[in-house]
C-alpha cells in the first residue's frame, strides 16, 4: 500500500466521519440537553437534502443558498415538532416509550411527504463550481469538495466548543442537562431552551443532508440509512457526549473507509462489530468517563 493510496483512503474516511459527526452531534445535543431520543433525526437529514435539491437543481439557486435553506427548513420543522408534539410528553412516567413511538411516526410521515412532493425517483445535486475538480499534491489527488466538507466539520467542532463553553447560552444548555427544575426556578425559560436546542440540532442534520447530496443520491428512506450509522457513533462516543461523538465518528469513518478496500464483502459488518465489542467491554461508550459502580 503506497502513501498516495493511504492518503486518499484517509481523506475518504475523514469525509465520511464529518457527515457522521454532523448528524450525530445534533442527536447527541438533543439527548444530552433534553434526554430526548429523536429516532427521526435522520429524516431531517433527508428533508434538508430534498430542500437543497429543490432550491439548486429545480429553481437554479446557488449551492450555498440551498445549503442555508436546507438547514433553516429542517431546523424550523424540528422546532415545530418539539413545540407541538414532544413537549406534550415531557415528564411522563412512560416518556421514553412515547418518545420512540412519536419520533418513529415522524419518520413515516416525512418519508411519505417527500414521496408526495418529489416522487420516488432518485435525485441529484451538483457540486458548486468553485469546488469542482481536485487538488494535486504530487502523486496524491484529492477532490476539492471532500476537503471543503472536512473543513466545514472542523469549523463546526470549533464553533460548538466556543458556544458550549464560552457563551451564556451554552452554559444554560449544559445546566439544562443537569437540572431543568432548578434552572426554571432561576428564571430561565426552559421550554424555549429545549425548542431552540431541537432547532439547532435538526438544522445541523438538514445542512448535512445538503452537503452529502452531491456525493450520494437523494432518495426517500435516506433518513433510516444515516440514523443507524449515527446511532452507532452516539453509542461509541457515549450518550450525550459531544466530544465522544466526534472521536467515534472519526473511528467509524476510517474503519469503513479501509474495510471497503481490504475486505469489501464484510465491510458493512465492521461498524456493528466495533459497537458490539464496545457494549460488551465499555457500555458507557469508548470516550465517556468510566462510571464507578456503587456497591
Amino acid at each position: 500500500m503506497d502513501v498516495s493510496f493511504f492518503f486518499v483512503q484517509l481523506i475518504s474516511g475523514l469525509t465520511m466521519a464529518t457527515f457522521l459527526f454532523l448528524i450525530a452531534s445534533g442527536l447527541t445535543l438533543i439527548f444530552g440537553v433534553g434526554k430526548v431520543f429523536n429516532f427521526a433525526h435522520g429524516s431531517f437529514f433527508m428533508l434538508g437534502a430534498y430542500i437543497g435539491y429543490q432550491m439548486s437543481s429545480v429553481w437554479g439557486l446557488s449551492f450555498w443558498l440551498s445549503l442555508l435553506a436546507g438547514a433553516v427548513g429542517a431546523g424550523l420543522l424540528g422546532m415545530l415538532a418539539e413545540l407541538l408534539f414532544l413537549r406534550r410528553i415531557y415528564g411522563r412516567a412512560d416518556e421514553g416509550g412515547f418518545q420512540i413511538l412519536l419520533t418513529y411516526s415522524f419518520i413515516l410521515i416525512l418519508d411519505d411527504a417527500v414521496k408526495l412532493v418529489w416522487g420516488t425517483e432518485y435525485k441529484s445535486l451538483a457540486k458548486p463550481d468553485i469546488l469542482q475538480g481536485a487538488v494535486s499534491l504530487g502523486d496524491i489527488v484529492v477532490p476539492k469538495y471532500n476537503l471543503a466538507v472536512i473543513g466545514i466539520g472542523v469549523v463546526v467542532v470549533v464553533a460548538a466548543w466556543w458556544l458550549l463553553n464560552r457563551t451564556r447560552a451554552g452554559r444554560i444548555a449544559r445546566a439544562s442537562a443537569l437540572d431543568r427544575e432548578m434552572l426554571a426556578v432561576l428564571g430561565v425559560n426552559v421550554p424555549l431552551t429545549m425548542t431552540l436546542v431541537f432547532g439547532i440540532a435538526t438544522a445541523l442534520s438538514g445542512m448535512t443532508g445538503v452537503l452529502a447530496a452531491p456525493l450520494r443520491s437523494v432518495t426517500p428512506g435516506a433518513g433510516i440509512e444515516v440514523i443507524i450509522d449515527s446511532l452507532i457513533v452516539v453509542v461509541l462516543g457515549g450518550l450525550g457526549n459531544f466530544w465522544g461523538a466526534w472521536l467515534a465518528a472519526l473511528l467509524i469513518g476510517e474503519v469503513n473507509s479501509f474495510a471497503v478496500v481490504f475486505v469489501p464483502k464484510w465491510a458493512t459488518l465492521f461498524s456493528y462489530l466495533v459497537m458490539a465489542l464496545t457494549l460488551i467491554f465499555k457500555p458507557e461508550g469508548l470516550f465517556a468517563p468510566r462510571q464507578v459502580r456503587k456497591a
